[in-house]
């Protein structure tokens, strides 16, 4: 991997960059965005004409498609934008993510829990900023002293960074969201630490870590949080049923078996009529599998796993350890918040509200996210691979 201060004439003077995109990124990014919007719009128009109040079956997929034009073209921005320069807003973003995290404590609860800020004309969750906070930072700091990633006290004090991030969140009850951060966190420090020395240390740190996060979420469970408690008890317990615990996942799964190999057919799910609950969001990946049957939940599971390969060859060939880090950090993000909401889903895991990327109903969450995958396009402009 290439020197950290290794940077072409250019790279520091301009603020754009010039050179092609990494076309097959590219084409996996529309690709899913194109499938999560039909998706999206399938599994929400039943549920959009009985719950909002001029009974308009386009209401999300309009406010959907509507961000996704302006992601794309905030996509096609960044890509042009230098990403060395947007090193440079490293701790600005970072301390933004901070006051966001803290901010949102003076908001109004919204279904129990401390997790959006309401703008007026929108909502956003300050996890998903926390989350490219998270990942900028560390790409920063791992790629300006990469030779203090020997030193386990320098990765004990990247992991408390990580720790306090996490724990933030999970103070607003975004127990799914502090999960992802840790797990995003821990793997970039995997991988800045990988080839030193010093690595059982960053082993040691993720596992001591990771146990912590178990340890707090056990300590939940028997001083009987209920946000958390709950969806534990009704994931260990098929049969539990007060408050209708179960019936969100139940019908998650009757949903994934009535699609069976083939599915149902485009828009012909039974289930998003009123028994997935507000199937745009979380489980809209259970309407996919009902219409589209294995074969086509499949497919979609490939080209989640190709964006990800491919943003690690665009990683690998990075001009520099930043570029790297930050490539790998925002496919890290993607990759883990697939796995785990299939995972609940399909009620290998608790349910823990983590959506589905480029599938999930959830305007500015879309839009951070082709903005990312426009960080990764801008660094495959000067990476060394064959871009066609």
């Amino acid at each position: 991997m290439p020197s950290g201060n290794s940077l072409s004439r250019q790279s520091k003077s301009s603020f754009f960059t010039t050179g092609g995109i990494d076309i097959p990124f590219f084409v996996l990014v529309i690709l899913l965005l194109t499938i999560g919007l039909v998706m999206m719009f399938s599994a929400s128009y039943a549920y959009a004409y009985y719950n909002t109040k001029t009974h308009d079956s386009l209401y999300y997929i309009k406010r959907q498609a509507f961000f996704a034009v302006l992601g794309v073209a905030a996509m096609m921005f960044v890509s042009k934008v230098n990403y060395n320069k947007i090193r440079k807003f490293t701790f600005i973003v970072a301390s933004a993510a901070l006051v966001c995290l803290l901010v949102v404590f003076v908001f109004p609860k919204v279904n129990g829990t401390h997790r959006w800020i309401n703008l007026g004309f929108t909502t956003f969750q300050p996890s998903e900023i926390a989350k490219f906070a998270l990942i900028l930072l560390l790409a920063h700091l791992m790629a300006k002293s990469p030779q203090k990633m020997t030193s386990a006290k320098y990765v004990v004090l990247l992991a408390a960074v990580i720790l306090f991030v996490t724990l933030l969140v999970a103070a607003e009850n975004h127990i799914s969201g502090a999960v992802l951060i840790i797990l995003i966190g821990f793997s970039m420090l995997f991988i800045g630490g990988l080839g030193g020395k010093h690595t059982w240390a960053v082993i040691l740190t993720v596992i001591g870590l990771a146990a912590i996060l178990v340890i707090l979420l056990v300590i939940a469970y028997t001083m009987d949080v209920s946000f958390v408690k709950d969806r534990i008890v009704a994931w260990l317990d098929k049969s539990y049923e007060p408050n209708d615990g179960r019936w969100q996942i139940n019908q998650s799964l009757y949903a994934i078996g009535s699609g069976g190999f083939l599915g149902s057919g485009l828009g012909q799910s039974m289930q998003k009529y009123l028994y997935v609950s507000e199937p745009q969001n979380d489980f809209v990946f259970a309407i996919v599998c009902e219409e589209l049957g294995f074969v086509g939940a499949a497919v979609i599971m490939v080209l989640f796993a190709l964006l990800v390969y491919r943003g690690c060859v665009i990683a690998m060939k990075a001009q520099n350890r930043f570029g790297a880090y930050i490539t790998m950090g925002i496919c890290f993000q993607i990759g883990i918040q697939t796995v785990l909401n299939i995972a609940v889903v399909t009620d290998t895991i608790p349910n823990t509200g983590i959506s589905l990327p480029f599938f999930s109903y959830g305007g500015t969450s879309l839009m951070m996210l082709l903005a990312e995958m426009g960080i990764v396009l801008s660094v495959s402009r000067t990476a060394d691979i064959d871009k066609n």
